[in-house]
């Protein structure tokens, strides 16, 4: 076993270069060949891009299973329902800021450089996560307390929306011909080790203080940890060199620039394309922990640790299913999630609902993790494929962020709401299903890109 483990990744990260430049070569012509990166550099550009990610989403990761807790300390309410939406609402706020960051930053990125706003989101987040962490609370300044954590919510949003389309643009520039997927997945993987890494933190929080300790002072902990990761990615970013995708756009010729209706259909694409993906990745990682407390009768650190069992089952499987999307097409995985995501959330809730055990209950888990692990697999890649480099960082940026806004960042939220409305815990899956049903039609029409050239 330790051997085919050993097999896979020396295949996988350690791609000949001669072999390399050949194909690059045979696939885009001498002329047009980017510049060549060594593989030790190009480890380094996806080590870099990784940790900063890392960073990113750690912060909406803690927020999240915090909900309950930063409900009671800056929306008190004598509804606990009516708190939790509060709470949850200034989770999604952080989101309504992403297509904006993602316009913005991602136009830096495509014209000023990957590396420059890389390094721009890595201060936006560890700003609004610090911050987080030292604000005071409704007892002690009263409404200015939800209005400062909204507008650490809104910095953390513009960091986020030209983070995610800038390091999966830079990370999939930088991997070897024939190995997007792979490196695509393994940047995705990174973000699923931030919803690891934040479950962990905050189970281990939870377990190590006493109840009255975290609704003092305690939840404060998560988010000020996550300041320490700021001079490592700043360090590692600080020292990467530009694609060679990027490098080699920048010394063509100035093309004719895709008309408007061409760049706002690319978008589109993008926006339909990622509705399944952020719709499951939230609630099926951010609200899920919250969800069981609730209404599957565990306990708050038992969520969490079934969660991080889930979680890490998703970073281990993304880079194999982006590897394996290089060898059979982005599109056989794309729409496997699609169809699971339709299928399974009514019948496998029901069985959670149902007084399932712990030990079924992160089963189930761990199934739709293996599916969201497919997508974030084949998913990065697929979309940076759709876009030409010279404006990849900003319409991709856009239209994922776009998205991920609307249907994602407050899919907790519309969860809460939902059950609220119908008096039915059942009814999240209503919205899996039709998130299910809108991105499979659009993937369905897309073009198979695994094993043509980036434009």
């Amino acid at each position: 076993m330790g051997r085919r483990g050993s097999d896979f990744w020396s295949d996988a990260l350690a791609f000949p270069e001669g072999r390399e430049r050949m194909l690059t070569q045979a696939t885009m012509g001498a002329a047009d060949a980017a510049p060549q990166m060594s593989l030790a550099k190009r480890r380094r550009q996806l080590m870099a891009a990784s940790i900063g990610n890392v960073l990113e989403y750690y912060d909406f990761v803690v927020y999240a299973f915090l909900a309950g807790m930063i409900a009671t300390k800056f929306f008190p309410n004598e509804s606990e329902v009516a708190a939790l939406l509060a709470s949850f609402a200034a989770f999604g706020v952080g989101f309504l800021a992403r297509p904006l960051g993602g316009a913005i930053i991602g136009r830096i990125g495509d014209v000023k450089g990957r590396k420059a706003a890389l390094l721009i989101t890595i201060f936006g987040m560890a700003l609004g996560t610090v911050g987080i962490g030292l604000l005071p609370t409704f007892e002690t300044i009263g409404v200015l307390a939800p209005i400062l954590l909204v507008g650490m919510r809104l910095i953390q949003g513009l960091a986020a929306g030209g983070e995610w389309g800038g390091a999966t643009a830079f990370i999939v520039e930088s991997a070897p011909e024939g190995r997007r997927g792979l490196f695509g997945g393994i940047g995705q993987a990174s973000i699923a080790a931030s919803n690891l890494l934040g479950s962990i933190v905050v189970a281990l929080v939870t377990a190590a203080f006493t109840t009255e300790q975290m609704n003092d002072w305690a939840w404060r902990v998560p988010f000020l940890l996550g300041g320490v990761l700021l001079p490592i990615g700043f360090y590692m970013r600080r020292n990467i060199e530009e694609t060679p995708a990027y490098e080699a756009a920048q010394k063509k010729p100035k093309e004719a620039s895709a008309d408007h209706g061409s760049a706002v259909g690319m978008m589109a694409k993008a926006f339909g394309f990622t509705i399944i993906w952020t719709v499951s990745y939230y609630i099926m990682l951010s609200y899920m922990p919250t969800f069981l407390t609730k209404h599957a009768g565990i306990t708050q650190t038992q969520a969490l640790w079934g969660n991080a069992i889930a979680l890490t089952v998703l970073v281990i499987a993304t880079p194999f299913f982006g590897h394996l999307s290089d060898r059979i097409g982005r599109k056989p995985l794309l729409l496997a999630c699609c169809a699971a995501f339709i299928i399974l959330p009514y019948p496998l809730f029901s069985v959670i609902l149902a007084n399932a055990s712990l030990a079924t209950i992160v089963s189930i888990q761990i199934l739709f993790n293996l599916f969201i692990a497919a997508f974030s697999g084949a998913g990065p890649s697929a979309l940076s494929e759709l876009f030409p480099t010279h404006s990849r960082t900003t319409l991709m940026s856009t239209g994922y962020s776009l998205s991920t806004a609307i249907f994602g960042g407050f899919a907790p939220f519309i969860s809460t709401w939902l059950i609220s409305v119908t008096n039915s815990p059942i009814s999240p899956t209503y919205y899996l299903i039709i998130a299910g049903i809108v991105s499979g039609a659009v993937i369905w029409n897309f073009r198979e890109t695994a094993h043509e050239k980036l434009r």
